[in-house]
């Protein structure tokens, strides 16, 4: 019995440094490395495109020998448009700075029965052919997601018509202008690739009121002088793709 006991804690003791050697000979496992969250630089150059519905509200007084005679009616002209916008953008902590020029197509057409000569003997149309902004941008940026405001100068080309009704419509004046005015607006873009954004924004144009003389078509004789207030609201859809300024990653 004596003899087993010490062969028993023999064993045990020639075990335990076995054991405690297999312990130390398993592999080190390095810690996952730590998660990278990224961050949206809204910093660089973009050039887009953009495409939306637009109203214009005009309304038009009759002026003889320099006195506003009364109002000759006002109509909406609606329409569609697209275009392109360039620009550039500079991000400080999360608010974003920027200058964009847009050009844009548009076809935007309304009238209304003149009112004031011989109600329905005439009809009054605006069309607007085509629209430009220049402004500056203040924004700011969630990420990806930028809400922004912006304002500047904006201008119309627009082409005035008035039609005599009898008995078929027949350009009786007319005359093509392009008017200056400012804008304001306000849109939310949103960046899905590191290098493109899509976005929607809204702008106002206020174009004040401009005289114009409306002269016929043959012979280019005064047929009215004419005082056109003019405000136009425009939302669009827009797509930019922008370089110069990469997305970053924050640890």
């Amino acid at each position: 019995m004596k003899k087993f006991l010490l062969g028993t804690v023999a064993l045990i003791a020639f075990a335990a440094p076995a054991a405690a050697a297999d312990l130390a000979a398993r592999p080190y496992t390095k810690a996952p490395p730590p998660v990278i969250a990224p961050i949206y630089d809204w910093t660089g150059f973009y050039i887009g495109a953009n495409g939306g519905w637009g109203s214009s509200h005009n309304c038009w007084d009759q002026i003889v020998g320099g006195v506003n005679i009364g109002s000759d009616g006002c109509h909406d002209a609606t329409g569609g448009t697209a275009g392109g916008q360039i620009g550039y953008r500079w991000q400080s902590g999360t608010w974003v700075f920027g200058l964009e020029a847009q050009g844009n197509w548009a076809d935007f057409k309304g009238s209304n029965n003149a009112a004031l000569f011989a109600p329905g003997a005439f009809t009054n149309q605006t069309k607007i052919d085509a629209f430009g902004l220049f402004t500056g941008q203040i924004g700011y940026a969630v990420n990806n997601v930028l809400l922004y405001v912006k304002g500047g100068a904006a201008l119309t080309d627009n082409r005035y018509r008035t039609f005599a009704n009898v008995p078929a419509p027949v350009v009786a004046g007319q005359t093509d202008e392009t008017r200056w005015g400012g804008a304001v607006g306000a849109g939310i873009e949103v960046g899905f690739a590191p290098n493109w954004t899509a976005g929607v924004e809204y702008n106002h144009f206020f174009m004040e009121d401009h005289t114009y003389t409306l002269r016929t078509p043959a012979g280019g004789l005064l047929f009215s002088n004419t005082r056109i207030s003019q405000d136009v609201d425009v939302v669009t859809v827009r797509v930019n793709y922008k370089w110069g300024g990469p997305v970053i990653a924050k640890y």
